[in-house]
């Protein structure tokens, strides 16, 4: 596989390791709050959010653009967090889900859109903005969040 199809099936891998994380707990279960004050909305949420910002800077990529606009600065992720859980707090868990899920589809299809020369290691040895992308703000983003929210569910019998 290209080191753009090895991405993009890690991604889809640990996309459905949340999902399955996740399956099963109702509004009121998504809801509760557990972790450091946070409930499964709102980490999903988190993921949603930060995502949605990562479609923005790959479309930007796709048409040779700079990743990242002008005047944003993602340096702060816990101002970035807080604004994400604020944008969906009116919203019932179920909701924020649902957008998750068409979120990450648009995530997938803007990484999809990607040239193949934006993924692999630069010649450094280090790796490209996309793999930059989809492990931080995608796979490995899923792994933590799957793990936490597997670890509370066992915890609480759920």
């Amino acid at each position: 596989m290209s080191d753009k199809a090895t991405a993009l099936k890690t991604l889809e891998d640990e996309y459905q390791n949340l999902l399955k994380s996740i399956n099963k707990l109702d509004n009121a279960q998504l809801s509760q709050t557990w972790l450091d004050g946070r409930s499964v909305k709102e980490i999903i949420a988190h993921v949603l959010g930060w995502e949605r910002e990562m479609i923005v800077m790959m479309q930007r990529m796709a048409r040779g653009e700079r990743p990242v606009p002008d005047g944003v600065d993602y340096s702060d992720s816990d101002a970035w967090n807080a604004k994400f859980a604020v944008e969906m707090a009116p919203m019932n868990a179920n909701t924020v889900t649902a957008i998750w899920q068409q979120t990450h589809m648009n995530f997938v299809r803007a990484a999809k859109a990607l040239p193949d020369d934006r993924f692999g290691e630069n010649d450094e040895g280090k790796p490209k903005t996309a793999n930059r992308i989809l492990e931080g703000n995608g796979y490995e983003h899923y792994r933590e969040h799957a793990g936490q929210i597997n670890e509370w569910r066992q915890r609480e019998g759920l």
